[in-house]
């Protein structure tokens, strides 16, 4: 069985963009201890998924895993045990996908990340600072620290906040800690909500972890009862 774990984004800008339209980014990364679990079978073929998460998450070829397998040129039925909710900006897939790469002995992150800006970092996990489109990744100290992710029953695409952020002007395109807060806001109007609600049961105001639509507050939290219609996970970098 393999591991693979989520990762949070901490801070994160979008410094520019390529002539290819790829977004240039300057990202805090860290591992999560909460994770996914990969049963591989290398005799098999095909990829299932089970778990709490397993609901909208696709099994067919377009699935980071399959992906994977092909970039990496390896056959095998992965199970996946989905813990980590989906479309929720904490790399899940991402996180599938480079455990596939590391159990295929592949370490090319410039060619897993034509896969997934996240799939290199989740592929080095730890404490990293990301850059260019997430190719680069330079490892800093752990520092050990609890966290409260807030998931509402919302899910925002990663390529419309990108172009949202596109649309929007200078002032706007920069944000406290994430520079994509904005861009995410304008698709999917209702995050403000979240956050207003997250920000009133925790006493601080969250941050959209990445692209969203997960927000997190630093500190163990004990806000579920508050927030009902929402998933909230306590736990620790990995």
């Amino acid at each position: 069985m393999l591991v693979a774990p989520a990762k949070l984004t901490l801070h994160l800008r979008v410094v520019g963009v390529r002539a290819d339209g790829y977004h240039l980014i300057d990202a805090d990364m860290a591992t999560l201890a909460l994770h996914d679990v990969l049963t591989i079978d290398p005799t098999g073929d095909g990829v299932q998924i089970v778990g709490p998460f397993a609901d909208g998450v696709p099994a067919s070829n377009d699935n980071l895993v399959a992906r994977a397998l092909q970039l990496a040129r390896r056959t095998a039925s992965v199970i996946i045990d989905k813990q980590i909710p989906s479309g929720g900006g904490l790399g899940g897939g991402s996180a599938d996908a480079a455990a596939v790469l590391r159990w295929a002995g592949y370490t090319d992150l410039v060619g897993a990340s034509r896969l997934g800006a996240d799939i290199p970092f989740c592929m080095v996990g730890g404490r990293a600072r990301v850059s260019g489109i997430g190719e680069v990744v330079e490892a800093r100290p752990k520092q050990a620290f609890n966290v409260t992710l807030i998931i509402p029953p919302l899910k925002v695409a990663t390529p419309a906040v990108y172009s949202a952020w596109d649309s929007l002007s200078p002032a706007e395109q920069r944000g406290e800690l994430n520079d994509l807060e904005a861009a995410a806001l304008v698709v999917e109007p209702q995050l403000a909500r979240w956050r207003d609600r997250i920000r009133e049961a925790a006493g601080v105001a969250p941050t959209l972890a990445g692209s969203g639509a997960t927000w997190f507050v630093l500190g163990d939290h004990d806000i579920a009862a508050a927030l009902p219609e929402a998933t909230v996970l306590r736990t620790t970098n990995g």
